[in-house]
């Protein structure tokens, strides 16, 4: 199959699913809320996405929780399996999602609960799944099958982690492997978290939004780095200066063909200044826009939020929609978010397509007749990178 990336309209927060060319599936993030007339049923919409194993169960083979903010990870009690799959219900209804594997960071967990002194029951949740998996591995000392699997994103903090280094990837460090074996097609470059090198720069990682930053290579027949993809969660602006300090001098880690604007289309993630107070005085951090900025040509920036609006929220700050569109403009690439598409009052999920050449928007009105024919040709001519499957 043509791998896909699919961005749900969720309000100001962060669910989107990539489906590899091998149809292996990666879930980043949920935020699933009660549907209405205004809410998207976004949780009938990932189901109908995801493929069911020989016991009839829906599962994703890899879910990332960016960070534990509730916008990230609303709705995984009630939607998603936890404990051991002999424990596995079919009596519920809906079926809850099985994650073969997680990629989790008690670290980024560790960051949060310091900063709010709280986690919501959904965090608490994951938070108690990771936990069961990890002790599984100390207790085994070897990964475990489906359903029991994770891998730890960056290395936590006070030697918390060293007796299970097999299992954990550092920052600067690259994926290969879903659910124990090597995925043709697909990488993972890990950029974030990093650890503080002193008290000092812990507590500013602390304060902006700690998060498990990933660029993503989505491959597509020759070409394993058909579009690589910046997942950032909530990160703000001291970790993307410290990600510029890192990486100015070989900046392939940061270039991307496609990009989720962190913290739902924040201007913290651009700058130290409050948008609300400064107006137009709010000035940009010259080395956050460095890293935020390294879109290759044609590339897309996804701002997965509210609609937004020339007003002083923020998230969605408009200010930072513009930068944005700045930045996009200099490759001849595009902008979209998710709280407009395809307009406000009906919301549909944007999804990509991923071909030899780059990536292609799908219109889901469209989709559904060209999948009736096998000579659609849809996706044929990508423009690179960006463009639209009609």
């Amino acid at each position: 199959m043509k791998p896909e990336i699919t961005f749900f309209p969720v309000g100001n927060g962060d669910m989107t699913l990539i489906k590899l060319e091998s149809e292996r599936t990666i879930l980043i993030d949920t935020n699933i809320r009660v549907p209405s007339d205004k809410i998207r049923d976004v949780a009938e919409d990932l189901r109908k996405s995801l493929k069911t194993d020989n016991k009839g169960r829906p599962y994703v083979d890899v879910m990332v929780l960016s960070h534990p903010d509730q916008d990230h990870c609303r709705g995984f009690e009630e939607h998603f399996h936890t404990g051991p799959l002999e424990n596995y219900s079919d009596k519920a209804n809906p079926k809850k999602i099985v994650i073969r594997e997680m990629w989790s960071s008690p670290l980024v967990f560790r960051r949060a609960k310091k900063k709010t002194h709280t986690l919501s029951d959904d965090a608490k949740a994951w938070n108690c799944e990771a936990k069961r998996r990890v002790a599984l591995f100390r207790q085994v000392g070897t990964i475990g099958s489906d359903g029991d699997r994770i891998v730890i994103m960056g290395e936590d903090c006070d030697g918390k982690t060293d007796d299970i280094m097999e299992i954990v990837v550092k920052a600067g460090e690259t994926v290969f492997k879903i659910c124990g074996s090597i995925e043709p097609n697909f990488s993972a470059l890990l950029l974030a978290p990093m650890k503080g090198t002193d008290d000092e720069e812990e507590e500013v990682l602390t304060k902006n939004n700690s998060s498990i930053i990933m660029n993503y290579s989505i491959g597509a027949g020759t070409n394993p780095t058909a579009v690589r993809y910046i997942d950032a969660g909530d990160a703000e602006v001291a970790i993307w200066e410290k990600l510029w300090d890192r990486h100015e001098k070989n900046v392939s880690a940061l270039q991307y063909n496609l990009l989720n604007t962190p913290h739902h289309c924040s201007w913290h993630s651009l700058s130290w200044d409050s948008w609300s107070a400064k107006k137009v005085e709010a000035k940009v951090s010259d080395r956050a826009r460095k890293a935020l900025g390294q879109a290759l040509p044609g590339a897309v920036i996804v701002a997965s939020s509210d609609e937004i609006k020339d007003d002083d929220n923020d998230p969605p700050c408009y200010r930072a929609k513009q930068e944005y569109e700045e930045i996009v403009a200099e490759v001849k690439g595009e902008f979209w978010n998710t709280g407009a598409y395809q307009t406000p009052d009906k919301q549909e999920p944007l999804k990509f397509e991923v071909s030899v050449g780059g990536m292609k928007r799908v219109k889901f009105a469209v989709a559904a007749a060209a999948a009736l024919s096998a000579n659609s040709g849809l996706g044929a001519t990508p423009l690179y990178h960006g463009g639209e499957a009609s």
